[in-house]
């Protein structure tokens, strides 16, 4: 039993994470019907995009971005559209390929979120609109939708040989 419970924390102190830097990657924000937007009444409806992109740097570091787009639309006119990628560098060392995909997919996504949001918020109370908070997103059950999906492709798609 002691000798499971060496074995356990030797495999535990072998994985190592860091966040190495956080920046904003890109960033877009268009009013693309200034200034006669400004001269309607201001009841807007909102649309979320969401993604994640993840590339392998070196060994064990890796790129996490994070695309967040909202576009703004009164009625069918668009108040505005912003973009921002925010993006990581993270060294994740020791963790097995089902432990990597959840670390790069959902946990650092919600690491990189709040500072997406702040850069969305600032853009367009600068833009001259009211100020936009973006409700806080559930990563993780965002990542467990797409690895369903993606096995639900795999075992619909016949292999070919």
């Amino acid at each position: 039993m002691a000798e499971n419970d060496q074995n356990q924390e030797a495999q535990t102190s072998d994985k190592q994470f860091a966040i190495q830097k956080i920046y904003t990657k890109d960033i877009s924000f268009e009013t693309p019907n200034a200034p006669q937007i400004f001269t309607q009444q201001w009841a807007p409806s909102l649309d979320i995009n969401l993604g994640t992109q993840t590339q392998t740097l070196e060994n064990d570091i890796y790129e996490v971005v994070l695309s967040v787009t909202a576009t703004v639309k009164i009625g069918e006119s668009t108040a505005y559209l912003v973009e921002v990628n925010q993006a990581g560098i993270i060294s994740a060392s020791g963790f097995s390929d089902d432990e990597l995909g959840p670390l790069l997919g959902s946990f650092c996504p919600n690491i990189l979120f709040p500072y997406a949001r702040e850069v969305i918020s600032d853009l367009v109370s600068k833009g001259g609109f009211p100020q936009l908070i973006l409700a806080p997103v559930n990563f993780d059950a965002l990542y467990a939708q797409h690895v369903q999906q993606a096995q639900q492709t795999e075992t619909a798609s016949p292999t070919l040989n």
